[in-house]
C-alpha cells in the first residue's frame, strides 16, 4: 500500500442535486501529507469521503464484494467452470485465477480500513477544528465503517461461528504502523469490532441528523441543515446503520439476544409523525422500478457508474427461467422477488434470464436508483425472526411475508425447520448483494441445502488467508 506517512486520498466535492440524487464526484487532488489534510475540518470530511470512493470501486462493493465474486461464491450466475468465476463455484480457492481475486479483496478492504485509521489517528488531536456535531460524526462513521469492513473480512476468511477452532485468524487494525499486526482468536477479535460499533453508537446518537429527521426530508432537502456535508446522512454510515450493523455482528458472533435488541432498534424506529424510519418495500416499488428497494436502504453506497457497468451481460441464470422460479423460489406464482427482478431476455438465437436488480430504469422513469444495499430493514427483520420470541417471530414473519406477497404460512416451531426457512430467505432477499455466502456459512449450510450448487463442488466456507501482509503495510 502507499506509505501511509505520506497519506493520500481521493479527495471530493459533494454534489449533490436533489434532481438526480448523486452523491459523489471526484475531483483528484496530488499527494499531500496527513499533516496538512488534517489541519482543518474540510480536510477530515475530504478523507472520510475518499474512504467511500474506495469502497464502491469494483475491486470492493462496487463489484467484487456485491454482485461479483462473492455471489460467484454461491454460484449465483452461469459460469464456466474453467473461468474464475467457475472455480470460485467449486470453492477451488487455490485456483491461479482465483487467487488474486481473493487477495485483492484482503488487500483492498484493509486499505480502506488503514486510511480509516489515518482518520482517527489525528481526530482527537485535532478535535478544536470542528463544527458542532461534525467531530461525533465523523469519529462515529468511521468507527462504525471500521467495524463493517473488519467484520466482512471474518465473514469471508474466519472461521465458520460455530467452528472457530477451525479457520484463518485475522488482526483487527485500530492503529497506524508499519509493524504487521498480529491475527488473533475469534473472541478478541469480536471485542474490538463490538467495541468500536458500541462507541460509534454513542458518538452519534445524539448529533446524527437522520434521528431528527425522516429519510424524505434529508432526501428532499426539507431539513434545516446548510451543511452540504451533514445533508446526506441517509446513505452514509449513520446512527442506524452503526446499530445494524450491531445487529450483524452480535448475530455472527453468536449473542442472539444482543441482535435482537438491535434488530428491534431499526424496525420499531419512528419518524416525529409517527411513520417507519424504515420500511418494508412492496410491489409498488417494484413497479416504479426501484429494484434495489431504496425505501429499505439503512447504509447504502452511491455508485454514479452502476448503469454503464452492463451488467445485463454477467448477471445470468439459466435460460427460460425454470431454474430460477423452482430452485431458489419454488415457483410461487405471488413472490414479487420470483415476478419482479428477473426477466427473459434474447439475443440472436439465444435465451437467458437476466437479473436486473441493478438495472436502469426505463420507460421514461427519471429517478435515480444507483444504490448499492449494504445493510436493509429486512435483514433486521430475518435477523428479529431468528432470535425473538415465537409470539413475537410470528408477528414479524406475517408483516414480512404480507410485504413479498408471498403465500401465508406459519413460522416453524421446530429449530431445524426454522432454520431451513430462514436459509432459503437470506438466499433469496439478498440475490446479487454479497450476503448469500456469509449466510450458508454462519447457518454451516450443507450442499443439499444450497440452491445453484454444482454437483461436483465440495463446499469449503473457509478461504485461505491471503500472504500479502507487505502489500498492506508498506
Amino acid at each position: 500500500m502507499r506509505n501511509v506517512m505520506c497519506f493520500m486520498l481521493t479527495v471530493i466535492l459533494i454534489t449533490i442535486s436533489v434532481s438526480c440524487q448523486k452523491f459523489l464526484t471526484v475531483n483528484p487532488k496530488p499527494d499531500v501529507s496527513r499533516d496538512v489534510l488534517f489541519e482543518n475540518e474540510s480536510g477530515f470530511k475530504e478523507a472520510l469521503v475518499g474512504v467511500y470512493i474506495q469502497l464502491v470501486d469494483v475491486a470492493s462493493y462496487g463489484k467484487t464484494l456485491s454482485m461479483g465474486a462473492i455471489e460467484d461464491l454461491v454460484s449465483s450466475w452461469d459460469a464456466n467452470s474453467m473461468t474464475a468465476a467457475g472455480q470460485l463455484g467449486l470453492f477451488n480457492y487455490k485456483d491461479q485465477q482465483v487467487e488474486p481475486i481473493l487477495s485483492n479483496i484482503f488487500a483492498h478492504q484493509y486499505e480502506a480500513i488503514a486510511n480509516i485509521n489515518a482518520i482517527l489517528d489525528k481526530i482527537d488531536e485535532k478535535k478544536a477544528v470542528f463544527s458542532p456535531g461534525i467531530y461525533e460524526i465523523i469519529k462515529g462513521e468511521c468507527l462504525a465503517l471500521r467495524a463493517y469492513i473488519h467484520l466482512d473480512l471474518i465473514r469471508l476468511f474466519g472461521p465458520v461461528p460455530g467452528n472457530v477452532q477451525n479457520g484463518g485468524q485475522l488482526a483487527y487494525r485500530t492503529t497506524l504502523s508499519k509493524v504487521v499486526a498480529p491475527p488473533m482468536d475469534f473472541d478478541s477479535f469480536s471485542i474490538l469490532l463490538l467495541k468500536d460499533l458500541q462507541e460509534a453508537e454513542i458518538l452519534l446518537k445524539e448529533v446524527d441528523p437522520i434521528v431528527s429527521y425522516s429519510i424524505d426530508d434529508l432526501k428532499n432537502g426539507n431539513a434545516p441543515i446548510s451543511d452540504e456535508f451533514m445533508k446526506h446522512r441517509y446513505l452514509r454510515m449513520n446512527y442506524y446503520a452503526a446499530k445494524a450493523s450491531q445487529a450483524r455482528a452480535y448475530l455472527w458472533f453468536n449473542q442472539p439476544k444482543k441482535a435482537y435488541d438491535a434488530a428491534q432498534t431499526l424496525i420499531m424506529s419512528r419518524n416525529k409523525g409517527g411513520d417507519k424510519k424504515f420500511r418494508l418495500g412492496r410491489l409498488l416499488d417494484f413497479d416504479n422500478a426501484d429494484y434495489v428497494l431504496t425505501c429499505e436502504h439503512i447504509f447504502g453506497l452511491y455508485d454514479s457508474d452502476l448503469y454503464i457497468k452492463d451488467l445485463d451481460k454477467s448477471l445470468l441464470k439459466g435460460r427460460d427461467g425454470t431454474l430460477v422460479k423452482n430452485q431458489l423460489y419454488g415457483a410461487t406464482g405471488s413472490d414479487i422477488r420470483e415476478l419482479k427482478l428477473w426477466e427473459q431476455s434474447m439475443a440472436g438465437y439465444e435465451s437467458d434470464y437476466v437479473f436486473k436488480k441493478y438495472r436502469k430504469p426505463s420507460g421514461g422513469l427519471i429517478k435515480d436508483f444507483k444504490q448499492i444495499p449494504m445493510l436493509r430493514i429486512s435483514e433486521m427483520y430475518l435477523i428479529a425472526i431468528e432470535t425473538a420470541e415465537q409470539s413475537e417471530a410470528t408477528v414479524l414473519w406475517d408483516e414480512f411475508q404480507k410485504a413479498r406477497m408471498l403465500k401465508n404460512s406459519s413460522l416453524p416451531t421446530e429449530a431445524l425447520q426454522k432454520r431451513k426457512l430462514l436459509v432459503g430467505e437470506y438466499r433469496k432477499e439478498f440475490y446479487g448483494e454479497g450476503q448469500g455466502f456469509y449466510a450458508y456459512k454462519r447457518f454451516d449450510a450443507s450442499k443439499e441445502e444450497m440452491v445453484f450448487v454444482p454437483v461436483e463442488a465440495t463446499v469449503n466456507y473457509t478461504p485461505p488467508i491471503p500472504k500479502i501482509e507487505g502489500r498492506i503495510l508498506n
